[in-house]
């Protein structure tokens, strides 16, 4: 008789993303309230269904919504809608600086990473002033950017599971030189060296 369990569950798609967010909070000696952490690792899981992170136009295409337009909606919003979309335009900057730095890095417009963290600390903050919850709000919003830097760590160390992963780890190393990434592709059996002359 065949086994019908499946092969990865979302309980074991979430225990992978804690474990890579712990490695990365060791790593970069962070520490984040324990529900922040929760909500780091529920946000990547529900962000691997593409309808999180993109719409469908009417063209069938899907594309990314502008952040712009999610704070747009959310402002046309009141009480509980308000609240959510403004959540979700937190969640996805997070996810987008995070996870997609680099993709933020090549497009050829004024729209950058930092433009993302921007976004998103204020609209978790806002999120905080309408809700009157500080802990889990305020700390996504003062720390905007340590959790970028956290989740920018859970991207390579998922990338460094295939080669073809690698292989772009060794090109952002050799664009940034950042040591972090020196010591991931290390782990893995590259020696990550700039060339003395860039």
């Amino acid at each position: 008789m065949a086994d019908s369990t499946p092969v990865l569950s979302s309980q074991s798609i979430k225990d992978f993303f804690r474990d890579l967010l712990q490695r990365a909070m060791e790593n970069q000696r962070a520490r984040v309230q324990p529900f922040t952490e929760l909500y780091l690792v529920n946000l990547l899981h529900e962000y691997l269904l593409s309808e999180m992170l993109y719409v469908q136009a009417d063209d069938g295409s899907w594309q990314q919504r502008p952040l712009a337009l999610l704070l747009k909606e959310a402002l046309e919003e009141n009480g509980p809608a308000r609240v959510q979309m403004l959540r979700r335009l937190g969640d996805t900057s997070l996810f987008v600086s995070g996870f997609f730095p680099d993709s933020l890095a090549r497009r050829s417009s004024l729209v950058d990473v930092d433009y993302y963290i921007a976004m998103g600390g204020r609209a978790y903050d806002a999120v905080a002033a309408i809700a009157g919850e500080r802990d889990l709000w305020g700390e996504l919003s003062s720390r905007f950017r340590l959790l970028v830097d956290l989740l920018n760590e859970v991207s390579d160390r998922t990338l460094a599971s295939s080669n073809t992963g690698l292989v772009r780890l060794y090109e952002r190393f050799m664009k940034t030189g950042s040591e972090r990434l020196a010591n991931l592709l290390a782990g893995h059996g590259v020696l990550a060296r700039r060339s003395f002359l860039q």
